[in-house]
C-alpha cells in the first residue's frame, strides 16, 4: 500500500503563479493509494476548491474524504486527504482542531484500502515548538481513544519538526517510536525533514522516500514524502485486535454518520 504526504503550498511553487495542475501532475507521478495534502484549502475563500475533485477522480482514481458538508469545502483546516475511489470508509472522517496562530487541524478516519482496517490521522502542525508539543499531545490522545493502540494507525503530514525526539516528535515517540525520515524542504534544495509518515505498530512504515522530480521541485516549496506500508504488519496488528471494534473510536465520532470536530481551542 503506497501512501504519501504533500504540503501543496496552496498550489504555488517556491515562486510563481497559482498552478493546481502541477500538484495534480505530481500526484499522478506518485500514483498513491492514499495521499494527505496540507495547505490545500483557501483561507478566505473556503467555498472555492483548490483542486477539481471530479477531474482528480476521473484521471487519478482518487476521491477526497469529506469532513464537512459545506459546499465546495474539500478538506479541514487546509488538510485534504485523497483515497482510492474503492476505499472502504469504516468510520466517517472527523476534524480535530489543533489551534495556533494559523488555524491548524487534523483529519481522522478509519479506512480499509484492501489490506485491513486502520486509523488515519492526517495533520499539519504549527511553527512554534510549544504549540507543536500541545498539538502532538492532542493527536496522541486521539490515538488512545476507543480501540486505542489496538488499532493499526497511520499518522502523516507536515509536522514542521526536523529534530529527532524534539517537541512534537518526542511526544509522538510514545506510540510511534522514531519515524524514518527524508529531507523534503525546501524543494529546490531539500535539507529539512519537516514531513513525516509514521505508523503503529512499529514496523508498519519501514522506510520513507522523498519524491524528487523536476515537476515536484517546481510545484511546491515541499517535496512529497512517500512510503510503502508493510501490509503484513498491518494484518498482524488487526489479528491482535481479534476483530474487535469499539464504537467510541475517535473523538466526536460516536455516530459514524455524523461529522463533528473537537480538539484544542482555536
Amino acid at each position: 500500500m503506497l501512501v504519501a504526504t504533500y504540503n501543496a503550498h496552496r498550489c504555488r511553487g517556491p515562486a510563481g503563479p497559482f498552478r493546481p495542475d502541477r500538484i495534480v501532475g505530481v500526484i499522478a507521478e506518485i500514483r498513491p493509494d492514499l495521499i494527505a495534502l496540507q495547505e490545500a484549502q483557501r483561507y478566505f475563500r473556503r467555498g472555492t476548491p483548490m483542486l477539481d475533485a471530479d477531474a482528480v477522480e476521473r484521471d487519478l482514481g482518487l476521491r477526497p474524504l469529506r469532513v464537512t458538508d459545506r459546499p465546495g469545502e474539500q478538506g479541514w483546516r487546509s488538510n485534504l486527504v485523497l483515497v482510492r475511489r474503492d476505499a472502504r470508509v469504516l468510520r466517517a472522517p472527523v476534524g480535530l482542531r489543533l489551534g495556533g496562530l494559523e488555524p491548524r487541524g487534523a483529519v481522522l478516519a478509519e479506512l480499509d484500502l484492501g489490506w485491513g482496517p486502520f486509523r488515519l490521522i492526517a495533520t499539519h502542525l504549527s511553527l512554534g515548538a510549544g504549540r507543536r508539543r500541545l498539538q502532538a499531545e492532542a493527536l496522541l490522545e486521539a490515538v488512545e481513544m476507543g480501540a486505542g493502540r489496538r488499532m493499526p494507525t497511520l499518522l502523516l503530514g507536515d509536522l514542521n519538526e526536523w529534530r529527532p525526539r524534539a517537541s512534537a516528535l518526542g511526544v509522538l515517540a510514545a506510540a510511534f517510536g522514531e519515524p524514518p525520515r527524508a529531507p523534503t524542504f525546501p524543494s529546490f534544495r531539500p535539507m529539512f525533514s519537516l514531513d513525516r509518515i509514521m505508523g503503529h505498530p512499529r514496523g508498519l512504515v519501514p522506510g520513507v522516500e522523498a519524491h524528487d522530480t523536476p515537476l515536484a521541485r517546481r510545484a511546491s516549496d515541499h517535496l512529497p514524502l512517500k512510503a510503502r506500508l508493510d501490509t503484513a504488519v498491518l494484518a498482524a496488528g488487526n489479528a491482535r485486535r481479534g476483530g474487535e471494534r469499539d464504537d467510541t473510536g475517535l473523538p466526536g465520532a460516536a455516530d459514524p454518520g455524523q461529522r463533528r470536530s473537537g480538539g484544542l481551542p482555536g
